[in-house]
């Protein structure tokens, strides 16, 4: 179930630190003279991982094994302290699975109740529908659509938000306003 830091039936403290091969040991600062944004998000994904001084986020220290053996002295102690986090986050899985229940559940009343008031309505939203399926309609449209269109066309499924959508914004875009942009029309 868990595994412990502590060698036991032992008073001197054994840690074991993996070795792991050293990430861009050798490579040079890209010396681009520009934006260096690419060197900064290459350190902040792919963090080197020389082992010879805590980082400033704690991701790793040196002396966590001796903090933990202060913090928590016995075996006994760290699995009950194990255990009371696993009790927790089943409570927590519980509640959610619940939650998800009750969820469903209304959600099936509401379409009960929708059946009720009107079939039809019923009936369109539990359609099951082929997302490459196409219409009399579209066929013929996309026959004199260029080949942007055509492949927009095909990649968007229906019943998804709008890729094409333009997100709105305090300040106009730096290229100026697209006077010749139009939006996608599809038939339903």
């Amino acid at each position: 179930m868990s595994f412990s830091l502590f060698a036991p039936g032992s008073s001197k403290q054994f840690f074991r630190i993996s070795q792991t091969s050293v990430r861009h040991a050798g490579r040079k600062a890209e010396a681009t003279g520009g934006d260096p944004k690419k060197e900064i998000l290459r350190r902040v994904l792919y963090p080197s991982n020389i082992r010879n001084k805590p980082t400033p986020i704690g991701t790793w220290r040196p002396d966590v094994g001796r903090a933990l053996q202060r913090a928590i002295p016995s075996v006994q102690a760290h699995e009950t302290i194990e255990r009371a986090w696993l009790l927790h986050q089943r409570h927590q899985r519980k509640k959610r699975e619940a939650e998800l229940a009750r969820k469903l559940e209304c959600m099936k009343q509401a379409m009960i109740e929708l059946e009720g008031i009107d079939s039809r309505l019923y009936m369109e939203a539990n359609k099951h529908e082929d997302p490459r399926r196409r219409s009399e309609v579209e066929v013929e449209m996309m026959k004199s659509m260029s080949e942007p269109e055509k492949r927009a066309m095909e990649s968007r499924a229906r019943g998804l938000f709008p890729r094409e959508l333009r997100i709105p914004t305090d300040t106009p875009p730096r290229a100026g306003w697209n006077y010749e942009w139009k939006p996608f029309t599809r038939p339903i």
